[in-house]
């Protein structure tokens, strides 16, 4: 698919530096687009946040941030302040939430850059209504989105301070709540009954918040796994993360929804050579050639995402559209594959996820191998590997 040995296809916006190693990410913003319009209706008449933290999971924040609105996303999720600056620079104009609330001294850089912050203290409320007090750039109120500690217990308020807190954002002639939300713990469990018991404590804050006359705005609890699997978390607004890239949520969803991948990894062989059966390879020498075979060095390793441990927990790649196993201790910068008798030549390509002919290896498969998730997968694809876009 690419055109050159290396670089994937399209422009590379996550500013690495094109290379002449030959590794590459290819992010098909098309299949990303046809996933945020599935997610999209499924919630409808909910509108969607495609979450773009952590350089859009690891695909590139600018370019999935701007191909998921112009699939209809309405909103785009953060976790920093920067990642929001950075989407304002790159001039994309959807409102942007920050998730978690912001540190104090970033209070003025997000009203500055127009971003909606989450809010769950009261000098972190204070804080806002001084920055945006104190701007002349941006009209008043800055709405603020007040998050409720339901049982996830990492961040938001408790249940018994969130009338507190809204209306001390109601007191603030700066501010105005815009919204309420919380975070569903187990949602990607779909048989776990803790979810209806989070979902019923936040509806009774959002009941005492409406007797105490405040307005909670845009309600929202859904993640990628509850979009999929409970409508009554929908609510006006879903938060999708990890589905909007083609992964599904957890195994249980594997198949519930026409997802399609977005990313590919792949390279192409740097070195090959024929080695006698009982040689042993890599770091360690963990790994014996059961026969004589070829073996393909291929540029890419820990460092660029490949976990050291896959190479001793089945991994493998496709080369040649057949599956081939990893060969011992994946290194910093390489790693080794067992081709058998099948020769190899270098300038070959090799799919580490991805697709080639009828065979394909997902990011699933790998955090099954290692006993992670999907979302740790893609997310620790490195920099140093170009991104390229179509």
């Amino acid at each position: 698919m690419s055109p050159f040995p290396g670089r994937g296809t399209g422009s590379c916006e996550t500013g690495a530096v094109p290379g002449f190693r030959p590794a590459w990410v290819e992010i098909d913003l098309g299949a990303l687009r046809h996933n945020v319009r599935l997610l999209r209706d499924l919630a409808a008449p909910a509108a969607l946040m495609a979450v773009v933290k952590a350089d859009g999971y690891g695909h590139g924040a600018v370019p999935v941030a701007r191909a998921a609105t112009e699939a209809g996303a309405a909103w785009l999720g953060v976790a920093l302040v920067e990642e929001g600056v950075a989407l304002r620079k790159a001039a994309i104009d959807t409102p942007i939430m920050v998730l978690s609330e912001p540190p104090i001294d970033a209070a003025a850089a997000v009203v500055a850059y127009e971003l909606t912050p989450v809010v769950y203290t009261e000098p972190g409320i204070e804080a806002l209504a001084k920055a945006a007090s104190a701007s002349a750039q941006r009209p008043l109120p800055l709405a603020v989105h007040l998050k409720v500690d339901t049982g996830m217990h990492r961040v938001g308020c408790a249940q018994d301070q969130a009338r507190v807190l809204a209306e001390l954002i109601r007191e603030r002639d700066e501010l105005r709540l815009g919204g309420v939300l919380t975070h569903l713990a187990v949602a990607d469990e779909p048989d776990d009954p803790y979810t209806v018991e989070q979902l019923s404590r936040f509806d009774a804050v959002l009941d005492e918040l409406v007797e105490a006359g405040i307005d909670p705005g845009v309600v929202h609890a859904a993640n990628s796994a509850a979009t999929m699997s409970f409508p009554v978390a929908r609510r006006d607004l879903v938060r999708c993360g990890v589905a909007i890239y083609g992964l599904a949520p957890g195994p249980r969803f594997e198949g519930d929804l026409p997802l399609q991948s977005v990313m590919s990894f792949k390279a192409r062989v740097s070195h090959a050579k024929w080695l006698e059966r009982g040689e042993r390879l890599s770091y360690g020498l963990r790994y014996e050639m059961p026969r004589a075979g070829y073996v393909a060095t291929v540029p890419v390793g820990y460092a660029d995402g490949v976990p050291r441990e896959l190479g001793h927990r089945g991994g493998e790649v496709l080369v040649h559209g057949r599956r081939r196993p990893m060969a011992g201790t994946i290194t910093m910068d390489q790693l080794l594959v067992d081709m058998g008798d099948e020769p190899v030549e270098v300038g070959d390509e090799v799919v580490l996820i991805g697709r080639q002919g009828d065979a394909e290896i997902n990011a699933s498969e790998w955090a099954r191998r290692l006993g992670t998730i999907n979302y740790e997968i893609v997310c620790g694809i490195g920099p140093r590997v170009p991104r390229g876009y179509r």
